[in-house]
């Protein structure tokens, strides 16, 4: 049995144009778009008169289920990806983790099993590369064809996921031979290690001290290395959660001399600054993340950069921690506060309000960095983070005037605070749809438990896709 819907009368943003039209879906599939289309038999009939369509969200930076810091992050695959569709994100990448000398494809089965049947929005894996040996070199090309094409290096947490330079080189190759893309966490993991023992032999123990610990400099200088190596590999560079001018300074330098790289940033950078660490006594430890928090000015040049181009997606870096029972194991030392915060449910509309209705970033900005570029980077384009015939019925209908707020109360995070408390938002989703099928209206979840499908990935492109992303 043939299963349509047709969305009428909707104001349609794509990162390359804007329209009014009908859009027809049959069997999860855009099947035709026009300016009016009459409605087939028996078909579902959403009127999106008033409203603005996007291509569902993707968030290519999440984790769900992380074991991290001698605890395990609250929200699982199906709480985090409920969220995430209630928030108007229909596709999320998250992380497979091996243990420091560990098989790749032994990670990749332990993730894969956390996410079947719990995932309600589609899904991917990158995988973190935390060591480099002849039997993980042997295993690439097996990963690769299992639709892992990205890796991600850290260049900090020492002594855990931390890759030394050698190691970071051989990654590149062997990246760039299987045509994968390597991302990187930037900051100086020596530099931090320093910082931290020194901090805490001199009695600075509370959660004001994890910014002091985490200086903008070593974030700067590991975006540099990183890039001078990438350069010297010959192998293209992508930046997560970029937080600062000094990494964004030496991104611009880069691309000045006509090297690939693509970078991101989150909402908490771009709406969330540095006395949050000060006010707050302990309750700071809810927003202690790696990197962490900056300070208002460089909040404005990261806004330019989302806006000239210099950053082409914002993710979340999702990893959600109660406050109480998790967070709070570091009541006596900063360096034991389990690092990330809940934001997956909140990027999208935060964007949207921030962004969008400010006059920050345009709709088709809004489209591309929030589904367009982060599916064209990451080969899941044009099936995701796209309006056309035979793409995916992944999509997101604003309603561009509700106004609500963030609470802790309305979020759909398994975590016992929101990161945005009390944020007012102007747009909500009014629904948003997964391959043909309605997952959220409203801020309630409507779809299906378990429903979301694993993606396998195609290798990094260095043609069209990469250069309209790019």
């Amino acid at each position: 049995m043939t299963q349509e819907m047709l969305i009428k009368n909707g104001d349609i943003f794509t990162a390359a144009d804007s329209f009014k039209g009908d859009i027809l879906i049959r069997n999860g599939k855009i099947a035709e778009i026009a300016g009016k289309i009459s409605p087939p038999p028996g078909a579902e009939v959403i009127d999106a008169a008033g409203l603005e369509v996007y291509p569902g969200g993707v968030d290519v930076h999440t984790h769900f289920a992380l074991p991290f810091m001698g605890t395990v992050a609250a929200d699982d695959f199906e709480s985090g990806t409920v969220a995430a569709a209630c928030g108007g994100t229909t596709t999320i990448v998250d992380f497979a983790i091996p243990s420091k000398g560990g098989s790749i494809l032994e990670a990749l089965q332990a993730w894969h099993q956390k996410a079947a049947g719990k995932a309600v929005v589609d899904y991917g894996f990158h995988m973190a590369m935390v060591d480099y040996n002849d039997k993980i070199a042997a295993e690439i090309p097996r990963v690769v064809k299992e639709g892992i094409t990205s890796f991600k290096c850290f260049l900090a947490y020492k002594g855990a996921f931390m890759v030394d330079d050698a190691q970071f080189l051989e990654i590149l190759t062997a990246a760039k031979n299987n045509g994968v893309l390597v991302s990187i966490h930037a900051e100086n993991g020596d530099m931090l290690a320093y910082l931290m023992k020194h901090l805490i032999e001199d009695g600075h123990t509370g959660p004001q001290y994890h910014p002091v610990a985490h200086p903008a400099s070593a974030e700067g200088e590991a975006t540099h290395r990183g890039l001078v190596l990438a350069r010297m590999a010959g192998a293209p560079l992508y930046i997560v959660h970029l937080s600062s001018n000094e990494g964004l300074k030496e991104i611009k330098a880069a691309r000045s001399r006509g090297q690939l790289v693509l970078a991101e940033t989150c909402p908490q950078y771009l709406l969330l600054d540095d006395e949050l660490y000060l006010q707050n006594g302990f309750e700071a430890a809810k927003w202690v993340m790696s990197p962490p928090l900056r300070d208002r000015a460089g909040q404005n040049k990261l806004w330019d950069g989302l806006r000239d181009g210099f950053i082409q997606t914002v993710a979340t870096d999702h990893c959600s921690f109660n406050f109480k029972g998790q967070k709070d194991m570091g009541k006596d030392n900063f360096l034991k506060i389990p690092n990330g915060i809940p934001a997956v449910g909140d990027r999208v509309n935060l964007l949207y309000t921030y962004g969008v209705k400010k006059g920050r970033i345009s709709r088709n900005q809004f489209a591309a960095v929030t589904a367009a570029n982060p599916a064209r980077i990451f080969g899941l384009y044009p099936e995701k983070g796209s309006i056309a015939p035979g793409s995916d019925a992944d999509l997101l209908i604003m309603d561009p005037d509700r106004k609500w707020k963030i609470t802790k109360e309305n979020s759909h995070h398994n975590v016992d605070y929101s990161a945005f408390e009390g944020f007012e938002l102007e747009g909500m989703p009014a629904v948003v749809i997964s391959r043909g099928e309605v997952v959220a209206r409203y801020n309630k979840f409507t779809g299906a438990p378990g429903r979301g499908k694993f993606i396998k990935r195609r290798k990094f492109d260095t043609g069209g896709d990469r250069e309209n992303a790019a």
